[in-house]
């Protein structure tokens, strides 16, 4: 799957560009036709500790998933966006299931 990674506000590191890339290979597992996926981190500019925003909009035949999530760290919310984005896939493979049968 082709990761877009996308960093406002700051720069990302390689570390944490490899951690996105594992944890987005492991959707594969869940759905064979992930075409991409496009992640935004964004660092918000406000005296909060919770101001790093993880967005991940997935890609897949005849339709887009998206997930945000605000923590105090990328990983964090990149770990919550895969875990929703893990169910999302279930729903829609038994959906996509249901509809062939």
């Amino acid at each position: 799957m082709k990761v877009n990674v996308q960093s406002v506000n700051f720069h990302a590191d390689q570390k944490l560009i490899d951690f996105i890339q594992k944890k987005l290979d492991k959707l594969e597992n869940h759905f064979d036709n992930v075409i991409f996926a496009d992640v935004y981190l964004k660092v918000q500019n406000t005296s909060a500790k919770e101001n790093k925003i993880s967005e991940i909009l997935l890609s897949i035949p005849g339709n887009e998933l998206i997930c945000k999530k605000k923590g105090r760290r990328f990983e964090a919310g990149i770990d919550e966006c895969v875990s929703t984005l893990e169910r999302q896939l279930g729903k829609r493979k038994k959906k996509f299931n249901v509809q062939v049968a």
